[in-house]
């Protein structure tokens, strides 16, 4: 079986967010990358599940730590995308159906921060199917309060590791600063990119 590869992103552009902080998250990332290719290649070998229950088993294990690699390295992946690089002044048809769905850019922020500030893990913009309106999505963990169907296009992690080695537990001066860092070409690109699919 192939393995993945960690993706490299242009940290160095990130401002207010010191190298060795960004440099340990990205080793995260990295690792979520490694567990996800081992637990890939596992075969599957009957036998070896024979015990399969929903309270503790391999199986349950297995899977477990399969969604939870698997939304790490997806989730990684958008974050450090989406901060990194290109323009981060607002601008483009995603800045335009914010503005129309939150009344004002503030709102949006204040929105944005104060789902940041609630949750231990993710906070996710995204596009719902189901309505195909803009929602801010909380997550305590990769694979607890994740939405299926719905589309991202920002991903601000929010995890202690993000943050805790520059700003401690100033949790609202590390969401200031990712939001100086939003690349708003990668935003208009996403959301593009699902108004061309839907």
């Amino acid at each position: 079986m192939s393995n993945i590869k960690p993706e490299v992103f242009d940290l160095k552009s990130v401002k207010g967010i010191s190298m060795k902080q960004l440099d340990e998250h990205y080793k995260l990332y990295v690792g979520y990358v490694n567990k996800l290719n081992e637990i890939w290649n596992i075969p599957y070998i009957p036998g070896n599940y024979i015990d399969s229950n929903s309270t503790y088993s391999k199986m349950r294990s297995l899977k477990l730590g399969e969604t939870y690699s698997l939304n790490g390295v997806k989730l990684h992946k958008l974050y450090f995308e989406n901060m990194t690089g290109g323009s981060n002044i607002p601008y483009g048809p995603i800045f335009n159906s914010i503005i129309d769905q939150f009344y004002s850019y503030d709102n949006f922020l204040s929105y944005l921060t104060n789902v940041g500030l609630s949750m231990r893990g993710w906070a996710v913009l995204c596009i719902d199917s189901l309505d195909k309106k803009l929602h801010i999505i909380g997550s305590d963990l990769h694979d607890t309060g994740s939405v299926w169907l719905s589309y991202p296009i920002l991903v601000m992690d929010v995890y202690e590791h993000a943050y805790f080695m520059d700003f401690g537990t100033d949790k609202a001066k590390y969401i200031s600063t990712f939001i100086q860092n939003i690349n708003w070409d990668i935003l208009n690109y996403r959301f593009q990119k699902y108004i061309l699919k839907v």
